[in-house]
């Protein structure tokens, strides 16, 4: 229950509970009050406050708001307010259109768009309700009762058994398991599937009964409802003695319970002010840059639209003149028709309505039905990009960002996981100066080779244990004989170090074989797998002990238990870079470990260690250029009396209810002189060529001498004037001789590498711009040890800085924030969890498959949203200029040219399919080759098909066909006579031009396709044959009720005469002359880099062989039949126009090579578009 301090307590109302502090202001506004109190069973209590309710809604509508928000969104479009503005005029008396014109092809296309968004939204309320209705047992009368979620309340004690979700944040009272602890799994949360630790208050433990946990009437005060899913600040108060709550007792709505009967807790949170729906925002919307800058052309299409209005409004005035007598406009007594600027006035808006068809209605639908297919279809269901150790296919979580896929400049990456495949071994370690570990990494391998030295394996040691996680040999430490080096307690203090400072949970039987590791990340887990190959095996875990079974200790052989008292525990952030636990040895011995990055840890270390530092320093470094990842760790012994004393603090800081979090960093930061140990950690993954020895490398470091000097007087003034200095000095050097060595003729290629503490400075407004600018110079550059906030900073500068398109990829909820700053945000499913996944445009299994989604699918996402976006211009372009040039010979009357069906139909009926075929089937060069000629790519960086200059060109080809479609058929038809002998009238020579536009216009999507598929001919065609049985149709019916009567049998007249069929096959072949000559002289003489390609590789055959599978007998059939579509050919066919040739159609490819797979409806389609071709035989 929330009290601000202005409320005072009505004293009549005795069975209500008052918050245990009440302050009363006098006539004082009241603030919003910086806590909540919660009355724990006792509703009556909390009746006053109203807190919100459990039932969320993550709907976008309601019954009430679907027609006005639906209609809202749709007419954010500009195109859907323009086809607004011209249905309204198409009802007013000066146009000369039928209204269907126009608010058919709108009414249409609105419908489509809600449909589909009540779909979506259907969808999402049906799964609100299903969730609002699952049941949750809650404490009522001294019995367990249950209750859907939507009826819990906030302060009801609810009892939640095994596997069951929590329906709301809850405090953690009491569990099954013994020490009041609890095990949850966070996977809806933040998609790690390990499981976490949670403990009760120690006072709490009691009430997991019904009859005891009805006496139960604590008081909370906590926080307010925030979206920080990893803090918490409040305090319990339980007969009136006040117990500090942490995140450890806070169950979060989402998570689910493992390996406990059952927990009892209190509702803290509920509904929409829970944590998670609370952080359940939309990713930012992103729009891409092909897309705005269709904006752009569609506002200079306007711009035409009202230069030809106007050209008509301005000529309509001058002719019509008041001498014309012939017009009876004498007669007339309206004055608008005696005067030429209100003559021209309206005349503009007739023409307006009359050439609203230039711009296409059906764009925005084609183009989003387009990138959903191609993101459905293509990208999610690529062979090519399938991962099948984890079984996880490329997901393309939002497809208006296809086409950016293909013009991306600049690329940031997380390297740790992503780059790398995060699989960590333990491989090398440093104890006391002393180097341990036999083994050669794979970059020291690669840089070897490089060189053209052959490195020898050494052979692995007698008895060399090699486990996931672990890959360390050096038999002086294995099996006790650590016992016999210099610094045998130092050895001894590291591996007690690995195996007590963790997170670590233990599953499964207690044996070194058996036992399974839960650990929050692959470091922890393969820390502790090395201190239980070493002899120190941890086997168990409470809230406030973990049990080690220690080898070789006291003498060689002898093996003993001991369990060691956990009596803080400092956890690890992105601030501290570090986690510590202070423990208590079975004979009182009280020690701090930790563990964290060499910066935080070398700033701690005890005096006197000068040369340990400086020797552990060069293996640190050492370590680092092999392509291990190092930690280090570090110990110290305490005296009771100074842990007492920081104990105090720690406890007064973890109670605080302001500001917690940094009373305990202050306090945190208390425990100083420490010695240490490093141990390395290898990431079993390919050396990442980011940089070579090749390279000019600029190295911003705060590893200098002066930085150094200023650190070791400990002035943190001083320090951050220095570092900021040191960083300025070497930006602008650096800067300088970026410069010099571009303008040289064959300068070396150039890299940065800058550390996190440097790049805070360097982000400085003031230095910022030289950053940027010795960024764009450098081909890789490198920020080591930096921040999630400053890998978004890095990447917002350059994406806003630079104005370049960016893509971001990473693995962890660490890269979230960077992920979201770019244009594009990859996301790996990798061994950190789904959280950088979620927050993700595309996700992938694997680095490498980057190669894929940018060079061939993005690629080719671009090359056809281009061309379709083009096409549609112009073809509406074509159309709306043969109406234009009628106006010329009506005098600018505004005289429509075509019947009103055969416009509105145009765009939604006869040229609609074949430009979808074009935009998903469309491929310059095959996916090998995409992949061969990477500099292929360059093109839609450049941006070569949507410059101002292509557009230009098309606008060119629609004047000329419009012109030789209108000026042929109309020049040719004042002659022309029926079979009756009558000559041809405006609708004969309107249908007539509209037969020939139709053949030509979507004859035309033939010549601009580099691959043709047979759905290219089927729906070509299609639209041709469509156009003429309803002409057919519509020219032999009419009802008085209809303005069709005009058009009443001429298409039966006119396929009477030889006329007809002449004109028909002369006008769009001359039509289409000029775009078949411009093609072959651009080929020729000004070629695209594809086009350059497809020349080379012209000859070669189009299927690829297909070796014959082998399946071995000792699998099963099912195991069988998953292998051998796994090992499926990936492209088969050159011209089938499916992304990669078929991702997804496996039952096809199986079908060729004689294994079984069950058919897909897609699977017709594809073998509709393949060309015959020789079965490949089979091996003997």
């Amino acid at each position: 229950m929330v009290r601000s301090g202005s409320f005072s307590v009505d004293s009549s109302a005795s069975h209500r509970r008052t918050p245990s502090r009440t302050v009363t202001l006098g006539h004082i506004q009241p603030q919003a009050p910086s806590y909540r109190t919660v009355f724990c069973n006792d509703r009556d209590s909390n009746q006053p406050v109203r807190f919100k309710g459990n039932s969320i809604s993550t709907t976008k509508y309601n019954v009430f708001t679907f027609l006005p928000k639906g209609l809202f969104e749709q007419f954010r479009r500009i195109a859907n307010i323009y086809f607004l503005g011209i249905s309204c005029l198409s009802m007013t008396p000066i146009s000369p259109v039928s209204p269907i014109t126009n608010v058919a092809p709108l009414s249409m296309v609105l419908l489509v768009s809600l449909i589909k968004e009540a779909f979506e939204d259907w969808k999402r309320f049906q799964n609100d309700m299903s969730i609002n209705n699952s049941k949750v047992e809650i404490l009522q009368d001294q019995q367990w009762v249950a209750i859907p979620w939507r009826k819990l309340q906030v302060g009801d004690v609810v009892k939640i058994k095994k596997d069951g979700f929590f329906p709301a944040d809850i405090l953690f009272l009491s569990s099954t398991n013994p020490d009041g602890i609890c095990y949850v799994e966070t996977a809806n949360l933040d998609g790690e599937t390990n499981l976490k630790i949670r403990k009760a208050l120690e006072r709490t433990w009691d009430y997991l009964l019904p009859e005891k946990a009805s006496e139960f009437k604590g008081e909370i005060q906590c926080e307010q409802p925030n979206n920080s899913l990893y803090t918490f600040t409040g305090n319990l108060i339980v007969q009136k003695q006040t117990l500090p709550l942490s995140p450890d007792q806070l169950l979060l709505r989402g998570c689910s319970l493992r390996n406990t009967e059952y927990i009892v807790g209190a509702v803290v949170f509920t509904g929409h002010e829970t944590k998670v729906m609370m952080n359940a925002m939309n990713a930012p919307s992103k729009r891409s840059t092909l897309e705005k800058k269709l904006d752009k052309l569609i506002i200079t299409i306007f711009c035409v639209l009202v230069t030809m209005c106007l050209i008509g409004a301005i000529g309509c005035s001058i002719v019509t003149d008041r001498e014309d007598y012939y017009l009876g406009l004498l007669q007339k007594p309206d004055w608008e028709y005696r005067n030429g600027f209100v003559i021209g006035f309206f005349t503009f808006f007739t023409l307006v309505t009359l050439f609203s068809s230039i711009i296409p209605i059906s764009l925005y639908v084609s183009i989003e039905m387009i990138k959903f297919i191609q993101s459905t279809q293509f990208i999610n269901r690529d062979l090519n990009m399938y991962h099948a150790e984890t079984n996880t296919p490329a997901s393309a979580r939002t497809s208006n960002l296809n086409e950016e896929l293909g013009q991306v400049e600049y690329i940031f990456s997380d390297k740790t996981g992503t780059l790398t495949r995060n699989l960590m071994e333990f491989f090398k370690c440093s104890i006391g100066g002393i180097s341990y570990g036999c083994g050669v990494t794979e970059i020291e391998r690669g840089i070897a080779e490089r060189h053209g030295l052959k490195v020898q394996e050494e052979e692995r040691s007698t008895g060399a244990i090699r486990e996931k996680g672990f890959n360390f040999d050096d038999p002086r430490l294995m099996r006790g004989a650590w016992r016999n080096e210099p610094n045998p307690d130092l050895c001894k203090e590291l591996f007690r170090c690995l195996a007590i400072c963790h997170t670590v949970l233990p599953e499964g039987d207690e044996s070194p074989e058996k036992i399974v590791y839960q650990a929050a990340s692959p470091d922890e887990a393969a820390l502790v797998t090395a201190a239980k190959n070493f002899g120190f095996f941890f086997y168990r875990r409470t809230p406030t002990m973990v049990y080690v079974r220690e080898s070789h200790v006291e003498k060689m052989g002898k093996i003993q238990d001991v369990a060691y008292e956990i009596l803080n525990v400092l956890e690890f952030n992105s601030t501290r870079k570090r986690q510590s636990v202070v423990c208590r040895f079975p004979d009182g011995r009280l020690v701090l470990y930790c563990k964290g990055a060499d910066t935080v840890i070398f700033e701690r270390l005890a005096d006197g260690m000068d040369d340990i530092r400086k020797v552990t320093r060069e293996h640190l470094e050492h370590f680092g250029s092999s392509g291990l990842r190092t930690l280090c760790l570090a110990y110290r012994d305490l005296n009771p009396e100074t842990y007492d004393s920081w104990n105090e603090k720690f406890i007064q800081a973890k109670s605080a209810l302001r500001d917690r979090e940094k009373k305990l960093d202050e306090v945190n930061h208390y425990f100083l002189p420490i010695f240490f140990s490093i141990n390395d950690l290898e990431e079993n993954s390919r050396a990442c060529n980011l940089i070579n020895n090749d390279m000019k490398q600029f190295i911003i470091s705060s590893e200098t001498d002066a930085i150094r000097e200023a650190e070791e007087r400990g002035d943190q003034v001083e320090i951050a004037r220095v570092i900021k200095e040191e960083v300025k000095k070497g930006l602008r050097k650096s800067l300088e001789e970026a410069q010099h060595s571009l303008h040289t003729v064959a300068g070396p290629k150039l890299a940065l590498v800058i550390d996190g503490k440097c790049l805070m400075y360097a982000l400085d407004p003031t230095l910022r711009v030289t950053l940027l600018s010795l960024s764009l110079n450098c081909t890789s550059v490198v920020c080591c040890r930096v921040s999630p906030l400053q890998k978004a900073q890095v990447t917002s500068l350059v994406r806003k800085g630079a104005k370049k398109i960016t893509l971001s990829i990473g693995d962890g909820a660490n890269d979230v924030s960077m992920i979201q700053a770019a244009h594009v945000g990859i996301g790996i499913s990798g061994m950190e969890g789904m959280q950088a996944v979620m927050a993700s445009d595309f996700a992938i299994a694997q680095f490498r498959f980057l190669t894929d989604l940018l060079l061939v699918h993005g690629r080719w996402s671009y090359l056809r949203i281009c061309k379709v976006v083009m096409y549609f211009f112009y073809k509406n372009l074509t159309f709306t200029l043969t109406q234009f040039w009628f106006t010329f010979r009506t005098g600018f009357s505004g005289q429509r040219f075509y019947d009103d069906w055969f416009q509105s139909l145009y765009n939604v009926v006869f040229t609609a399919l074949p430009v979808i075929v074009l935009g998903l089937f469309e491929k310059d060069v095959s996916a090998s080759l995409s992949k061969r000629y990477p500099e292929l790519y360059r093109e839609g960086i450049r941006n070569s098909f949507f410059k101002w200059r292509v557009v230009a060109v098309w606008a060119s080809s629609a004047v000329y066909q419009s012109l030789v479609c209108y000026l042929f058929v109309t020049a040719s038809s004042f002659g022309a006579i029926n079979s009756s002998g009558k000559i041809f009238g405006l609708w004969d020579v309107s249908t007539m031009v509209f037969t020939c536009l139709v053949i030509a216009v979507n004859v035309r999507i033939l010549l601009m396709s580099n691959s043709i598929t047979r759905w290219h001919y089927i729906t070509v065609g299609g639209s041709i044959l469509a156009w003429l049985v309803f002409a057919f149709i519509y020219c032999g019916i009419t009802t008085p009720r209809d303005r069709n009567e005009n058009v009443y049998f001429v298409i039966y007249v006119l396929m009477s005469t030889f006329y007809f069929y002449f004109t028909l096959l002369l006008v769009p072949i001359v039509s289409l002359l000029g775009d078949f000559i411009f093609q072959g002289v651009e080929r020729w003489f000004f070629p695209y880099d594809y086009q350059i390609v497809q020349e080379i590789h012209r000859h070669e055959s189009d299927a690829s062989k297909a070796d014959h599978l082998e399946i071995e007998n000792e699998l099963t059939p099912q195991e069988a039949r998953s292998y051998a579509i796994s090992q499926l050919p990936r492209e088969l066919s050159k011209h089938t126009g499916f992304a990669f040739d078929s991702p997804g159609y496996e039952s096809f490819f199986a079908s060729q090579l004689g294994v079984y797979a069950p058919q897909k409806a897609w699977d017709v389609a594809r073998r509709a578009s393949m060309r015959s071709r020789p079965k490949v035989p089979k091996k003997k």
